[in-house]
């Protein structure tokens, strides 16, 4: 299993200090030593799989077909008012992130990125209604070729920082990365209003493996 370079320094670090902890208890009260191991081994355990980067190729690149762009559960499926750049009424599909999920976010289309903007906000729960547009998040569109496909990274209240990897006038390849969202989350896509979604609320899904939606030719 390959470890998103995001968590590197941070692995690093944990590394040093859960060493430095153990050592001062070996000092201290030698006798919570092995109990001390144990918990470390489980912290670093818990972050480590936070950081974990599977592999996911696609089988079929389609652009009529809309991969998940991050592993969760959909937590919203429904008719939305797109206004930073669509300007338009379109079908939002919401994927939750929790700290259990695999966090790397990847393209569900391939295309040109026309778009990409970084707005600070809030922190709120990331399936709270507001979080969309209130939260520190990232908007990035995409168009492939016959529509755009608008796809919004958002922090929740765990998640501090926000990576994303496009730049604007970039060809990105269907699956490909496109960035990352530390410790829980969400992401939204707003699709045509004639997509066909083919996902439910609460259905669990996994990016670049679960196809989300299908476009009209």
């Amino acid at each position: 299993m390959k470890i998103h370079k995001e968590g590197h320094l941070i692995l690093l670090g944990l590394v040093i200090a859960l060493t430095a902890v153990n050592l001062l208890i070996s000092r201290l009260a030698p006798g919570l030593l092995i109990l001390a191991g144990i918990a470390s081994l489980v912290v670093f355990g818990l972050v480590l799989q936070f950081f974990r980067h599977p592999r996911r190729a696609i089988e079929t690149h389609d652009n009529n077909i809309v991969y998940a762009p991050a592993d969760g559960r959909v937590v919203v499926i429904e008719e939305a008012e797109e206004t930073e750049y669509l300007n338009e009424k379109r079908l939002q599909v919401s994927i939750f992130m929790s700290p259990l999920n695999v966090h790397v976010n990847r393209n569900p289309v391939g295309g040109q990125v026309r778009y990409l903007k970084h707005h600070p906000g809030k922190y709120l729960v990331a399936w709270h209604p507001k979080s969309s547009t209130e939260n520190e998040r990232t908007t990035v569109v995409i168009d492939n070729g016959s529509t755009e496909l608008l796809v919004r990274q958002i922090a929740g209240a765990m998640a501090r920082r926000i990576r994303n990897y496009l730049k604007v006038g970039q060809e990105v390849a269907q699956g490909s990365e496109m960035g990352f969202i530390k410790f829980g989350s969400r992401v939204d896509v707003f699709l045509p209003l004639d997509a066909e979604v083919v996902v439910q609320v609460d259905e669990k899904v996994q990016g670049n493996r679960t196809v989300i939606a299908r476009l009209k030719s």
